[in-house]
């Protein structure tokens, strides 16, 4: 345990009913009683204490309850302050714990304290941090299950395979006087070739749904004028890009969040994309359009019903295109209660949608068809972070890296290979202990050996 004890406040910051104050650390208790001028605290019990500052004065009443070590979330000693709302009486809790010996917690100290003292492993941690800012049900169900341990489950089950493979070689190479099985290669390779399997679908399942965890961003292309910014106000549902009939008028990308069924998503409206512009303002302004459209995942392309097809709407209908087969492209044929002029068969190739100036029902009803599409089963494992996806693309090079040296016979290369492999998958959860190997290894002897 750390020799410190911290303080913080739990909660959000703002005006709420309830505001809890959050201390962790050897001298957690000593400090909460003499704030509260009680002589006892009972462990997981709840007080309605009157609280003072150094003056005696009350500073609230608030409820305290105490989480004795190690039953409490970091591992440590744990009070908590659950005090009336607003950030002063919070402040004047904080201000008397740290001038009776507290220090002020640094970002995400409690749960590295909860790591270190091993009440968590490193998904579980990951999945706290991400589970507060979930961008949609489905992102915050997958994290609940890391929580409750899935993550970790399937990591261990790996690494016991990882390890039954080694100790088979190593007894191998070090003891190679013992008779081993004829089929222990045989099913080396049909082990490893399993495993390499289950790792590639929970690769790419993953990269598919990164977006479920770092937010979706939507990008709204078209031509100058088109009514870029007339669909994203009317799906916001207030005026937040200035329209004009003046073209270029949206000279930067215009950023928001929405709601789209259980999603929370991005949405972005662009300057609009022509081939060529005398103000260098707007030049900037396409470049940013054209760089929103490749770190999307859904593009909705605008084309306006009422004007004829011209080379700006072939730059778009080109841009589009080159992205369909990584991307969901929606096209929006806009202005349809006007007289139609486009030849919409020039775009025949893409699923449209239709639309004026008071509907868009249909455009939120795809958007939201597209997002359920990346929603996860309730039976699936998938990696939450950036961290995750990297622990395991290096664990399968590992892993094509040890074939190579278990079909040339080269086994203290193999061993090595799977050694490494070991240590790219425990990065998901904790560092692998090379004790573990050597235990494995050496379980597999009989008595006496």
């Amino acid at each position: 345990m750390s020799s410190d004890t911290i303080v913080a406040i739990a909660t959000a910051n703002g005006v709420g009913s309830i505001s809890i104050v959050r201390l962790s650390g050897n001298k957690a208790l000593e400090i909460a009683q003499k704030i509260t001028k009680k002589k006892s605290i009972k462990a997981r019990f709840a007080h309605l204490c009157k609280l003072y500052n150094s003056d005696d004065d009350i500073v609230d009443e608030a409820v305290i309850i105490y989480f004795k070590a190690p039953f409490s979330y970091s591992g440590e000693d744990v009070i908590e302050f659950q005090c009336h709302g607003g950030e002063i009486v919070a402040s004047l809790i904080i201000e008397e714990s740290v001038k009776l010996g507290a220090r002020l917690a640094r970002a995400g100290e409690f749960t590295k304290r909860a790591f270190l003292n091993g009440k968590i492993d490193l998904s579980k941690a990951e999945a706290i941090a991400s589970l507060i800012d979930a961008k949609s049900k489905s992102s915050a169900l997958a994290l609940a299950k890391h929580l409750k341990g899935d993550l970790k489950d399937f990591v261990d089950d790996a690494r016991e395979i990882f390890l039954n493979i080694i100790s088979y070689v190593e007894v191998s190479i070090d003891y190679a006087e013992e008779d081993l099985p004829e089929s222990v290669f045989e099913d080396i390779e049909t082990k490893l070739k399993s495993l390499k399997e289950k790792l590639t679908l929970l690769l790419e399942s993953s990269k598919r749904r990164e977006g479920l965890f770092s937010g979706f961003k939507v990008s709204i292309i078209g031509k100058p004028n088109v009514g870029k910014s007339s669909i994203l106000n009317r799906l916001l549902n207030f005026e937040r890009a200035i329209v004009s009939d003046i073209a270029g008028t949206t000279r930067d990308t215009i950023e928001e969040s929405i709601k789209i069924g259980s999603h929370l998503i991005k949405i972005v409206d662009t300057a609009g994309i022509r081939e060529n512009s005398s103000d260098s303002i707007e030049q900037i302004g396409i470049e940013r359009s054209i760089k929103s459209v490749e770190d999307s995942e859904i593009v909705i392309a605008i084309f306006d019903l009422s004007r004829e097809f011209d080379e700006e709407d072939r730059k778009i209908l080109n841009l589009i295109k080159e992205h369909r087969d990584a991307k969901d492209i929606i096209v929006l044929f806009n202005k349809s209660d006007l007289k139609e002029q486009f030849d919409t068969s020039l775009i025949q190739e893409f699923l449209t949608i239709k639309t004026d100036k008071s509907d868009i029902k249909d455009l939120a009803i795809k958007l939201e068809s597209i997002l359920n599409r990346y929603d996860i089963a309730t039976d699936e494992i998938v990696l939450t972070s950036k961290r995750q996806i990297e622990s395991v693309s290096k664990t399968l090079i590992a892993i094509d890296d040890s074939f190579k040296s278990l079909y040339s016979n080269e086994l203290e290369i193999f061993s090595f290979e799977l050694s490494n492999a070991i240590s790219y998958i425990s990065e998901i959860t904790k560092p692998i202990d090379y004790s573990e190997i050597l235990d494995k290894m050496f379980s597999n002897f009989c008595l006496g050996k």
